[in-house]
């Protein structure tokens, strides 16, 4: 993972995502504590995220994007609800990132196929191998 700022704009990027439905489900919230502490980020700095947004910085790296794409759509499914703006967010969001549509749309439909809701990490990268051919 990248820099500090990078990190930060990383989870400030997934509490608004979050936030989209006008509430923070308490499983969106240990999710997102989860992915706080495995960045190493502070308790009190990732709390102080949902008041105040870090600069937003993109991910250099296509694999770094397309993981944080990943992270969007597990808490997508997080509260086990589905909501429309969260669909076309999450689709947004990817695009500005700079990832294939065709890719992401294959990746939410694996997951919807999953029972788990998750997906190997190779067919991950797979799916969006796929769109450079």
């Amino acid at each position: 993972m990248g820099s500090y700022e990078e990190k930060l704009s990383l989870l400030s990027e997934m509490i608004s995502f979050a936030m989209i439905d006008g509430q923070v489900h308490e499983r969106e919230f240990q999710f997102l504590s989860i992915v706080a502490s495995q960045l190493k980020v502070e308790k009190d700095i990732f709390l102080s995220l949902f008041d105040h947004k870090a600069e937003k910085v993109i991910p250099k790296s296509e694999h770094q994007r397309i993981l944080q794409f990943y992270r969007l759509a597990l808490l997508m499914h997080a509260d086990g609800v589905l909501h429309d703006n969260e669909q076309v967010a999450i689709r947004e969001m990817g695009v500005n990132m700079g990832l294939s549509p065709f890719a992401m749309k294959s990746v939410l439909t694996e997951m919807e196929r999953s029972p788990t809701g998750l997906i190997d990490p190779e067919m991950l990268l797979a799916l969006f191998r796929a769109q450079h051919n």
